[in-house]
């Protein structure tokens, strides 16, 4: 009896621990929209059901020490590097494979974004699209972690 409550309390793991790996929690390597260009490592985290994703690497050695002097919000002239450019977002009600609701800034023009999280390919990569009424940007990033 005891060894199958162990074996099933492994394998709730294991199966909490591959659903991890698929949703939009974890560390992701930016890829820019030429689709090959690595920009960054952003850790998106989850509290109270609400995604925040933040940047934790800049891979361009020139813009290590840049500050986001364009944006209009409460990240007005602070550093780029330890920033929080996705606040705000939740898994979608009425298809769990999407999170939205919230936003993305984009630190070079300081402009914010309604945003769409997408896991692909069993969650090695998430589809990230900024998008203003019809209008919208997509990027693909790499799980890194």
């Amino acid at each position: 009896m005891k060894s199958k409550l162990v074996a099933a309390a492994l394998l709730s793991l294991l199966v909490n621990a591959a659903f991890a790996q698929t949703g939009p929690v974890g560390l992701w390597k930016t890829i820019d929209d030429d689709g090959k260009t690595a920009k960054s490592l952003v850790r998106i985290t989850e509290s109270g059901g609400l995604l925040t994703g933040t940047i934790e690497k800049i891979f361009e050695a020139d813009k290590q020490d840049a500050k986001c002097d364009l944006c209009t919000d409460d990240r007005k002239d602070k550093p780029v590097l330890g920033m929080a450019i996705i606040r705000g977002v939740k898994q979608d009600a009425d298809d769990k494979a999407l999170w939205s609701g919230g936003t993305i800034l984009d630190p070079n023009n300081g402009k914010s974004y309604k945003t769409r999280l997408k896991p692909i390919e069993g969650g090695k990569k998430l589809e990230m699209r900024g998008y203003i009424g019809f209008l919208y940007r997509t990027q693909v990033w790499v799980r890194a972690d």
